[in-house]
């Protein structure tokens, strides 16, 4: 039986009929730029986040980048960030003109080490960005504690956790401002690309609408030198649709994610994820950890499961930032050379999470 890593087109099977009849609507509707349908699904999603306002933009990238812009962060000013990341938490800084600053992640969890940002905040620090990687949320208290300490603002990456909480409260509504991605594969994912700026500050989100528009309120009126990236309706109808089973499908990863825990755990030679007391994470990704992730991945590639790395190089050793003055990352280095991410997905059948679990039981 072959395992895929990843498989979106169930998630459209699962609700074919309506997502074929949000597609249908909004054709039908003869409005194809914002509008109606974005506006229902930023209040849904506001709401669903425990927040006043959503601002559908053009994807995930562009929802960090543009709170930075609104809160007037640019060049000359730095953003701490996790060095454990995609690129994009640190691209969405470099696009304003600001640089950002990596620290260490917190070696359990792999989310940024709140002990360590303080050492690195300097009189040009204006902001810090904690990622809630894979799912699961970064320890926010500490951070905003520094945050407030200092008067900077806390923008949090939650590309990857829609619907988990810490403490009770979800993602989104945690610090100043966050931005997701819809990217098709996330736990609520669009039919193409999308993003939004989630938050309770009234004047960031004012800022934010003028700016994915151009910097325009008023039609041919531009207030700023604004951007286009606008939430596409078509995107919002389908994101309406499984935003109502975005709860089950997260439970469903949990599901999954706790077969795995109970089948490879004390399975000498890897590492499983470790979960905070106070976090409740939607399992975007389930990775594990082990000094023999090449030889791994190949066998279970030999059985017919797909695995991917997330992410195979730290942005500190991307070409990219080939000429960024930075630090030595040997935390951040490590994991990137040993982490493993098993199949994850809602439509996951518990006899291909046996599969996935003997076949790595096979290696060690």
């Amino acid at each position: 039986m072959k395992v895929v890593f990843l498989d979106i087109k169930a998630s459209y099977s699962e609700l074919k009929n309506e997502l074929d009849a949000a597609y249908q609507r909004v054709a039908n509707s003869g409005w194809y730029i914002l509008g109606e349908e974005v506006e229902a699904f930023e209040t849904e999603f506001a709401t669903y986040c425990g927040a006043k306002h959503c601002i559908g933009v053009g994807n995930g990238l562009d929802a960090l980048h543009l709170i930075l812009r609104a809160y007037g962060i640019g060049t000359g000013d730095e953003v701490i960030v996790p060095a454990n990341t995609y690129i994009a938490t640190w691209l969405a800084v470099s696009h304003t003109g600001a640089t950002p600053v990596p620290v260490e992640p917190n070696e359990q969890t792999y989310n940024i080490d709140a002990t360590v940002i303080e050492a690195a905040i300097t009189k040009q620090t204006k902001a810090i960005m904690p990622v809630h990687l894979y799912g699961q949320p970064a320890d926010m208290e500490p951070i905003l504690e520094i945050a407030r300490h200092y008067n900077l603002k806390v923008i949090e990456d939650a590309a990857q956790a829609h619907g988990a909480t810490y403490k009770g409260k979800r993602t989104g509504s945690l610090g100043d401002a966050a931005g997701f991605s819809f990217y098709p594969g996330k736990n609520l994912g669009a039919l193409g690309d999308g993003g939004a700026v989630v938050t309770n500050d009234d004047a960031l989100a004012e800022k934010v609408r003028v700016l994915r528009n151009y910097g325009s309120k008023v039609k041919y009126h531009n207030e700023t030198q604004g951007f286009n990236s606008r939430l596409d309706p078509l995107q919002a109808a389908f994101l309406r649709v499984k935003l109502k089973y975005l709860d089950t499908w997260n439970k469903r990863r949990q599901k999954i994610a706790q077969q795995y825990q109970e089948g490879l755990a004390d399975t000498p030679g890897i590492i499983l994820p470790f979960v905070p007391e106070w976090a409740e994470p939607v399992w975007h990704l389930f990775v594990i950890r082990s000094q023999r992730r090449d030889e791994l991945q190949q066998k279970l590639g030999d059985a017919n499961i797909s695995t991917m790395i997330h992410y195979p190089i730290p942005p500190h050793l991307q070409p990219a930032y080939a000429n960024m003055k930075k630090g030595n990352f040997p935390i951040s280095e490590a994991i990137h050379r040993e982490i493993l991410s098993l199949p994850m997905f809602p439509q996951l059948a518990p006899p291909e999470i046996e599969q996935v679990i003997s076949s790595v039981l096979n290696v060690f």
